[in-house]
């Protein structure tokens, strides 16, 4: 079995989504992300994964379903960060973002079970941006990410090379689009219409 972690921010505005604003305000902003992490955890519970972790930074709510346990993001850049997150699971795990509320439980089904495949050890989802929403590990991951530029067009390459120096068989999962700008946002919440996600979008675009 696998555990799925989420890594996100507390939904506070001027805190996350700052990319969205213009057009939104940093309050509009904060809806919208607070609707993606809505509905990244739904599809999370809603998996088959063995345990659900919340790697949080800033204070979590009553918006945290009961599956989740929560733990903080440890300190330093966002390497830093994600190495954390795998690092307080044992055994197999799963670490997805906030920022692809499109994704599904099936998904995410299909990713844990592609960490318990003959000869592969580990899995990695690129984005569009030349990012990655997902990374899994069947088993070792120290220094994983030791080394790997975070948040550039370059990102998801180099983090393949990281993984493959480190001696590991990694599997491509599918590539999907980060929300980063409001075009993006525009894109994704027309591919899950009926989602929270997109009805925050909506109401973003009717305020502004």
């Amino acid at each position: 079995m696998t555990a799925i972690v989420v890594i996100a921010k507390e939904p506070r505005p001027g805190r996350v989504k700052t990319r969205l604003c213009p057009p939104c305000t940093p309050e509009a902003a904060a809806v919208i992300a607070a609707a993606a992490l809505h509905d990244t955890l739904a599809v999370v519970n809603a998996s088959g994964c063995s345990a659900r972790v919340l790697a949080l930074e800033g204070r979590p709510g009553q918006w945290v379903p009961p599956a989740f346990a929560v733990i903080p993001q440890v300190a330093g850049d966002l390497g830093a960060r994600l190495a954390g997150a795998v690092e307080s699971v044992d055994g197999p795990v799963l670490l997805v973002g906030m920022d692809t509320p499109q994704l599904t439980a099936g998904l995410l089904d299909d990713a844990c079970a592609r960490l318990h495949e003959p000869g592969i050890d580990a899995v990695l989802g690129p984005s569009l941006d030349g990012g990655y929403w997902g990374i899994g590990f069947r088993g070792r991951r120290r220094g994983a990410f030791a080394g790997v530029p975070m948040s550039t067009p370059r990102t998801a390459s180099c983090q393949l090379d990281r993984l493959r120096a480190l001696g590991l068989s990694v599997g491509t999962l599918p590539r999907l689009r980060d929300v980063d700008t409001f075009r993006d946002a525009r894109v994704v919440a027309a591919t899950v219409p009926a989602s929270e996600f997109a009805r925050a979008v909506a109401r973003s675009e009717v305020a502004g």
